[in-house]
């Protein structure tokens, strides 16, 4: 499902399968996770994209071809997450901070991802997946999952947390922090009691409205929805030393606030990408904590209507296209 420019609806093509070459493996695409960044990539919003461009960085499926410096076998089962490439040879390379490598290259965003039948990708960059997940539950992880689990270690050592947004990456972050034994609050949209029900099932203390303050003082606050204004409201729900993480790769431009509102040694942070480190230490992290995602899912040829659903917040955790379901475009 490729993605011409900007502002357009993703349209079936049909490619001969890619030759593998150097490092790279062909996978066999079974699911695909879909991401508020792949809207960001429709909106135009991701300077550095290219089109066309296939989307998806969140892609599940089996190793079905190999290069000759292939790290990973054939029959492997792995993940294609966001990050694709990064030079090795920077200082952020040689300090562990790949994440931000200038020379860095981005599944469905440089290169091509996972809203297809098959795709490429290096193998160093592949994450080993467990087979008991299954590929639908899997795809989260790779996403939502990482991005929450930096945002939350961005966080310290916070124990009340308000978490801004509650989609894909909160839901899974709630239990990392429950099982953590952290106290969560959830901001949702103003009035979207489906998304404040979730939270609380989830194990949230307290649900609310973004345009609500918060019931108490928090430690920490993540910030997952692309919303400028919430950098202020948030800073002025944490406490004094408190932590502002924002955890998107793309927000709406921040309102001028006042100097009082970050005094007291309030720390306000952004997430960058992710390493393949990350990876590890999180599918770790997930297995200790039962991590469990709620998906729905779609056919590959309906990828415009999970990111339509997406769009209007019709879904409760992430969407998720069964990449060998092509029927129904």
């Amino acid at each position: 499902m490729v993605l011409e420019a900007p502002g357009l609806r993703l349209r079936e093509e049909h490619r001969a399968l890619p030759a593998c070459t150097g490092a790279h493996v062909l996978i066999r695409v079974h699911a695909c996770g879909v991401c508020r960044t792949d809207l960001h990539l429709q909106d135009g919003e991701l300077p550095a994209a290219s089109y066309p461009r296939v989307p998806g960085h969140q892609a599940v499926g089996e190793v079905v071809a190999r290069g000759p410096a292939a790290v990973l076998p054939v029959g492997a089962w792995v993940g294609a997450a966001w990050l694709a490439h990064s030079c090795g040879t920077c200082r952020f390379c040689r300090s562990g901070q790949e994440n931000l490598c200038d020379a860095a290259r981005f599944h469905g965003c440089h290169v091509d991802g996972g809203f297809a039948t098959h795709m490429l990708a290096d193998s160093r960059y592949c994450i080993a997946l467990d087979r008991a997940l299954g590929a639908a539950a899997a795809t989260p992880l790779l996403c939502a999952g990482l991005i929450g689990y930096r945002t939350l270690r961005m966080a310290g050592e916070a124990h009340a947390i308000g978490i801004y947004g509650f989609g894909s990456a909160a839901h899974l972050v709630t239990q990392l922090a429950r099982h953590e034994g952290r106290r969560i609050l959830a901001f949702t949209t103003p009035g979207d009691t489906a998304a404040q029900g979730f939270a609380r099932e989830l194990g949230a203390a307290w649900a609310g409205g973004s345009d609500e303050p918060a019931p108490e003082p928090l430690d920490a606050a993540l910030i997952f929805a692309p919303v400028g204004a919430l950098v202020p409201k948030a800073l002025g729900d944490v406490r004094k030393g408190g932590t502002v993480v924002c955890g998107g790769i793309h927000m709406s431009d921040i309102p001028a606030f006042p100097y009082a509102a970050l005094w007291g040694e309030r720390q306000l942070r952004s997430v960058a990408n992710l390493t393949r480190e990350d990876g590890v230490a999180f599918m770790q992290a997930a297995a200790r904590a039962g991590l469990t995602a709620r998906v729905s899912t779609y056919p590959l040829g309906r990828a415009n209507d999970a990111l339509d659903d997406l769009r209007a917040g019709r879904i409760n955790g992430t969407a998720v296209l069964l990449c060998e379901t092509r029927a129904g475009g």
